[in-house]
């Protein structure tokens, strides 16, 4: 997940053109019967699909109408402001954002709690209240933190708001994000590291949110780690690596393997597209993004 700033700033006022992915080429890695089926199936229904907005440098709602074009459920991380606009398109809001201070300020520091919980005890009901179920929230930096004290004080400052989320029926879901590259020194930055604090929680509304860009900086082995951990995660986010742009065959994962990893573990949540197009037709990177993943 990129600066709140950043995503926000990012929805603006250029619009992309809406064709499809056709150019010749486009998906020489893959085998081509699967490049047959990527141009011509409609989504078959295996994966929800999702996008997030900030990558996009376009109006909200000139996203969903291509949103809505592409066959998507929803569109990732809008709050309150932004549920109108997706509402009228048709669109769900599968991972809710809104009630976070930023990424580095997060519920691994004590002095940051009493903020915590005023926002999210705000926000839970109104997430509830829209009638979605997932709102995102954020380790933060380790500031020299070791891993026991990190997870004490989550478990300190997230036992309470479980409570109000499960009153509500919202699940808590802390995004797993790279400490290498991205986002220096946050603490969540290891699957390992957010499963023991699902453990140490104990609550079906708490749970992790799997970016397959982050955690391939950090740990790789992306199947391996989906197939073992996948009880603990309810939400996944892609990106090409290196750069998270598009998620063909210029990058260094094979993401028709790692999605069929995630359909085999009995996932029923959502894979949001959240990579920064690098070609002029954004809309037709999604789409290829999107034929890529549908398996």
């Amino acid at each position: 997940m990129a600066d709140k700033q950043n995503r926000r700033s990012a929805i603006k006022n250029i619009v992309a053109g809406t064709a499809a992915v056709t150019a010749a080429g486009m998906f020489s890695s893959f085998k081509t019967e699967e490049r047959k089926e990527m141009l011509t199936n409609a989504l078959k229904g295996n994966i929800n699909h999702s996008v997030c907005p900030w990558a996009y440098k376009m109006p909200l709602a000139d996203l969903c109408v291509a949103a809505k074009d592409i066959g998507l459920v929803g569109i990732d991380l809008c709050g309150p402001k932004e549920w109108p606009v997706i509402q009228k398109y048709g669109l769900d809001s599968p991972m809710c954002n809104g009630a976070e201070i930023n990424l580095t300020d997060g519920f691994g520091d004590k002095q940051f709690h009493a903020t915590l919980f005023k926002n999210y005890s705000e926000m839970i009901p109104l997430v509830a209240r829209a009638g979605y179920t997932n709102l995102i929230c954020f380790s933060g930096s380790r500031r020299g933190k070791d891993d026991e004290t990190g997870w004490n004080n989550c478990v300190e400052g997230l036992k309470p708001l479980i409570t109000i989320a499960e009153k509500h029926k919202v699940v808590l879901t802390m995004e797993l994000l790279n400490s290498k590259i991205d986002h220096k020194d946050y603490q969540c930055d290891r699957v390992e590291w957010g499963a023991e604090l699902a453990k140490r929680l104990g609550s079906e509304n708490f749970k992790l949110l799997f970016d397959i860009y982050h955690m391939q900086i950090m740990e790789g082995d992306i199947i391996r780690n989906i197939t073992n951990y996948h009880q603990y995660i309810n939400h996944y986010h892609t990106g090409g690596i290196p750069g998270r742009h598009e998620i063909d065959d210029t990058q260094e994962l094979y993401y028709p393997a790692v999605m069929r990893a995630i359909v085999a573990t009995g996932f029923k949540g959502v894979v949001a597209q959240e990579f920064v197009p690098s070609r002029p037709d954004q809309i037709g990177s999604l789409r290829q993004a999107i034929s890529i993943c549908d398996v």
